[in-house]
């Protein structure tokens, strides 16, 4: 994990940049568990995949979440069902994009929620939450 700890603040972080990072975290992250990134921030006019990785050979869209604390629920409750519809319409457009058929491709939806200091904080990934 020591590889991922590679951020150096010299800035007021603005919600952007905080985003950025904590993707380009999880992305580091998922790689290290042996999934390939496809893409990063893909957007339709639905909505925006965080991370699309690849599993062996399934398609995994991740959501990415970051709490600094668990005060309102934590970042896994911040997904919500009309977040997660979004998601699904974002991911079937990009399958369409890709020329694969929604149908016979296997896909999932994963979270990784990260919680607590930005420069270390707590993960926990959920495979095919929704």
């Amino acid at each position: 994990m020591e590889q991922l700890k590679k951020w150096i603040w010299n800035k007021k972080q603005t919600t952007t940049d905080t985003g950025r990072i904590t993707e380009d975290f999880a992305s580091e992250y998922l790689i290290l568990q042996n999934l390939t990134l496809l893409d990063q921030n893909f957007h339709s006019k639905y909505g925006e995949i965080d991370l699309i990785m690849l599993d062996n050979n399934m398609y995994v869209f991740v959501e990415v979440k970051y709490r600094k604390n668990d005060q309102f629920g934590g970042s896994l409750v911040a997904v919500s069902p009309s977040k997660q519809q979004k998601l699904r319409l974002c991911a079937k457009y990009y399958l369409q994009q890709k020329q694969l058929n929604e149908y016979n491709t296997p896909c999932r939806f994963d979270i990784v929620a990260l919680e607590g200091d930005i420069k270390n904080p707590n993960i926990n990934w959920l495979k095919n939450a929704f």
